[in-house]
């Protein structure tokens, strides 16, 4: 901008003098600084003459809402008592996650939550943590990696498949699949998401179109992974599948990579702006449904999510093409997002952040370690657990413990007696750093019947 706009020139338009003008000056800050200051006086002014106008407006329509309906930002107070909630596997859960869960509770938005037996400590919510609210999203309930998913392809070949082609499968993992921050598909694909109006209508997400078209097909870093593996069924009338038969299956889990992680900073940042908590509990900022930008949060997350599928897709489609196979059976499901649903015959938004949604008849899988199997599941829609289950095995060490207690060679003799072979990894993701997954399974016997296993034998991940 020529020169510097400042509160007093929109002072000299008629703006009234409250949080309207510090609204102004940070829509005008984050997407109209490189403009003429002419021109963006001229667009505000436009506004404050005709808010109505701008209702919805990617850049202009969280002013006009504080024109038409100013609303004072103020602190927010914890409550003394909490909302109602259960946990799974108290006993194997970390003292920090259950504290995490009760400040959650104490939310004036809090209208229930649980613990699954997996939780351990993360920010804002645990991870593992569910929590059901009152007409408001927190960006740091469905965590930095929206739409972090599993996704689950299965073909019609024997298991006895990958004997005698280990060096071919894993090539087809190496040359098929990237990871981490400067990983892309060489061969970029155009998919229908990028057609979505959110991308023209979302600043946010205009800034990150880019990006995203040159991520797709592609996984993060951490935990993430891709691997050929062995399936087994036990007998569903969900699942037409043969249950004498093993077949091979790809497994991926990631999510909607730097799109979803700047969509989570920015409305973060403006959560926490419009609702000041408590420091120790700051990261469960809410936003209201009834606000612009509890709005486009909600488009923007719904966007992440389809975009994690759409990536997820992209993978298997490679896979399966290199492999020459059409897939007979796909399973998949979210574990990083949030739900409109009814709870206690209330509709509410209902978070989970590391959690698989467990409906009454909702398939889902729940992955294990590089080496323990993970499960097919079907959901018993539980109340208690408000519909959910856990999303993993969970961590029993840090990354910081793993990296100053285990070796590689500890690693590769893990590996070798499971008969798994690693492409990538990392010591911080070595089986030892997790909890025992069937102890978990055993805990939620309640929440998720169990229907067919996955046992990885061939894993890539990030190197």
């Amino acid at each position: 901008m020529g020169s510097k706009l400042s509160g007093k020139d929109l002072i000299k338009l008629g703006f009234p003098k409250n949080n309207a003008i510090n609204i102004a000056l940070g829509q005008i800050s984050r997407y109209r600084k490189k403009e003429k200051k002419e021109s963006v006086l001229k667009e505000a002014k436009g506004v404050l003459l005709e808010p109505s106008k701008y209702i919805g407006d990617g850049i202009w329509g969280k002013l006009a809402e504080g024109l038409i309906d100013p609303v004072e930002v103020s602190f927010q107070q914890l409550r003394n008592t909490r909302a109602p909630y259960s946990i799974f596997g108290e006993n194997e859960i970390e003292e920090e996650a259950k504290m995490q869960l009760y400040s959650a509770l104490k939310l004036p938005v809090a209208l229930a939550g649980a613990l699954m037996p997996d939780a351990h400590a993360g920010y804002g919510l645990p991870i593992g943590g569910v929590l059901a609210t009152e007409n408001a999203v927190i960006p740091y309930g469905v965590g930095v990696d929206i739409g972090c998913r599993m996704s689950l392809s299965v073909f019609d070949l024997p298991s006895t498949f990958i004997k005698g082609r280990e060096s071919q499968l894993m090539g087809i993992l190496s040359d098929h699949t990237k990871f981490g921050l400067n990983e892309t598909q060489k061969i970029k694909t155009d998919h229908e998401i990028f057609s979505r109006k959110e991308f023209n209508e979302i600043p946010i997400l205009q800034q990150n179109l880019d990006k995203a078209y040159k991520q797709l097909g592609s996984s993060g870093g951490g935990n993430h992974f891709v691997e050929f593996g062995i399936v087994r069924f036990s007998q569903n009338e969900l699942i037409s599948m043969d249950t004498e038969k093993e077949y091979l299956a790809i497994l991926s889990h990631s999510g909607s990579r730097g799109l979803g992680a700047n969509i989570a900073k920015h409305y973060t940042y403006l959560a926490k702006k419009q609702c000041p908590l408590p420091k120790n509990v700051q990261h469960l900022a809410w936003l209201n449904l009834d606000t612009h930008d509890g709005q486009e949060y909600w488009a923007a997350m719904n966007l992440a999510g389809d975009y994690a599928k759409a990536c997820h897709d992209d993978i298997h489609r490679r896979i399966s093409k290199a492999l020459g196979k059409k897939s007979i059976l796909k399973i998949e499901n979210h574990h990083n997002f949030a739900w409109k649903e009814t709870v206690n015959g209330k509709e509410c938004i209902v978070h989970r952040k590391g959690a698989t949604p467990a409906a009454k008849g909702a398939l889902g899988i729940i992955p294990g370690s590089m080496t323990a199997p993970g499960f097919i599941v079907v959901g018993k829609g539980n109340k208690e657990s408000l519909e959910s289950a856990s999303h993993g095995a969970g961590r029993l060490f840090s990354r910081g413990v793993c990296k100053e207690s285990f070796t590689q060679n500890q690693l590769a003799n893990v590996l070798k007696k499971h008969d798994v072979s690693l492409i990538g990894g990392s010591i911080d993701e070595s089986p030892m750093a997790y909890k025992d997954i069937n102890k978990v399974m055993s805990l939620q016997q309640d929440l998720v019947e169990v229907i067919g296993t996955f046992s990885p034998k061939i894993v890539r991940m990030d190197r």
